[in-house]
C-alpha cells in the first residue's frame, strides 16, 4: 500500500498545529549552513579601516523562520522575544540549545504583536527585536574568494524594495553565492520584510555595503573577478557567456537598470532571453535567473 505523504509542516500563513517543529527545522537548516562555513576563518575578518562603519540600528524580524534563524546564528545579538504562548516553549528550548538565555523569550498577546508590526506582516505569533549584522568589507570579500577559483557574487546598484532584496538573498545562499555588495546609501538597512522575504537566509549570506559601487567593481577586478553586467539591450545572452573563473553579477533597479559609471566599469553586459512580449522582469525573479545561469560551471 503507498504510504500517505505528511502535511507540510512550515506554513507561511496562521497558525499551525506543528509550529514547533516549523520552529526546530528553520534553526536546524542555519546550523547546517553554518556548519558548512567552518573552512573560513572569520577572525581575519572586519579588520579594513575602509568599510562602511559597523551596524548599529536595530529591527524587529517576525515569522518562525527569521526568528529561528537568528536565534541559531551566533553573529546575530538579539534584545528581546515576543510569542504566543503557543509557540514559547519551543522558542526558549532553542535559545538554550544555541547559548542563548530563555530570559529573552517574552509571552504576550497577539495583539501586541499585531500592534509593533505593519499591517500586512504575517508574523505568525513571533518577533525579535535584533540588532543589524555587522558588515564585511570588500576586503573580507576578497579574501574569502581568494581559494575559490570558481566563485561568484553578486552586486545590486539601486535595488531599494526590502522585500526584493530578501528574496535575492534567499537565491544568493540557494545557489552557493559568496556573498552580496551593495551601495550603502542607495540600499535599504535591514527590516523585518527583508529577513522575511529571505525566509531567515540573511543570516547566512555575507552582505558587504561600499561608499562607491563603481570603485568596488574595479576592485574586484583587480582581484581576478570578471564582472558581468545585466542589461535587457545587451547583444549577448546570459546562457551563450563562457562560464567559469571568479564572476561579479551586477544587477541594476528594475526601471533604470546600472547607472553609467557602473556599466562602464563592467567587462561585459548580457541579458536575460526572454520573449519580446515581456519588457522586463522583477529584478529578484532575474537575479535568481542570472544565479542559476553563472552557477552552472
Amino acid at each position: 500500500m503507498e504510504k500517505t505523504k505528511a502535511k507540510p509542516v512550515l506554513t507561511e500563513t496562521g497558525n499551525s498545529d506543528a509550529e514547533s517543529t516549523g520552529l526546530t527545522n528553520a534553526a536546524q537548516i542555519v546550523r547546517k549552513l553554518n556548519n558548512e562555513d567552518k573552512e573560513i576563518d572569520m577572525s581575519k575578518f572586519h579588520k579594513s579601516n575602509n568599510s562602511v562603519p559597523a551596524a548599529s540600528s536595530a529591527a524587529i524580524f517576525y515569522g518562525r523562520h527569521p526568528v529561528a534563524a537568528a536565534i541559531a546564528n551566533p553573529r546575530r545579538q538579539i534584545n528581546k522575544i515576543l510569542c504566543t504562548a503557543e509557540t514559547a516553549e519551543e522558542l526558549r528550548r532553542l535559545c538554550t540549545e544555541n547559548r542563548r538565555t530563555p530570559g529573552l523569550v517574552n509571552i504576550v498577546d497577539r495583539k501586541e504583536i499585531d500592534r509593533i508590526l505593519p499591517r500586512e506582516a504575517v508574523h505568525q505569533g513571533i518577533a525579535a527585536y535584533v540588532r543589524e549584522l555587522e558588515n564585511y568589507t570588500l576586503e573580507d570579500i576578497c579574501i574569502m574568494a581568494g581559494d575559490r577559483p570558481d566563485c561568484h557574487v553578486l552586486i545590486l546598484d539601486q535595488v531599494t524594495d526590502p522585500q526584493n532584496i530578501g528574496a535575492i538573498i534567499r537565491s544568493c545562499v540557494a545557489f552557493d553565492t559568496l556573498a552580496l555588495i551593495m551601495q550603502d546609501k542607495n540600499a535599504p538597512a535591514e527590516t523585518g520584510a527583508m529577513a522575511k522575504a529571505s525566509a531567515g537566509m540573511i543570516e547566512h549570506l555575507p552582505i558587504c555595503r561600499v561608499t562607491n559601487l563603481s570603485r568596488a567593481v574595479e576592485k574586484l577586478k583587480q582581484s581576478g573577478f570578471w564582472t558581468v553586467g545585466m542589461d535587457g539591450y545587451a547583444e549577448t545572452a546570459i546562457d551563450k557567456l563562457k562560464k567559469g573563473g571568479k564572476t561579479a553579477v551586477i544587477m541594476g533597479s528594475e526601471g533604470k537598470g546600472m547607472r553609467r559609471l557602473v556599466e562602464e566599469a563592467c567587462d561585459i553586459t548580457v541579458r536575460l532571453p526572454i520573449s519580446a512580449k515581456v519588457e522586463s522582469l522583477n529584478v529578484s525573479t532575474a537575479a535568481a535567473i542570472a544565479l542559476y545561469e553563472i552557477s552552472k560551471k
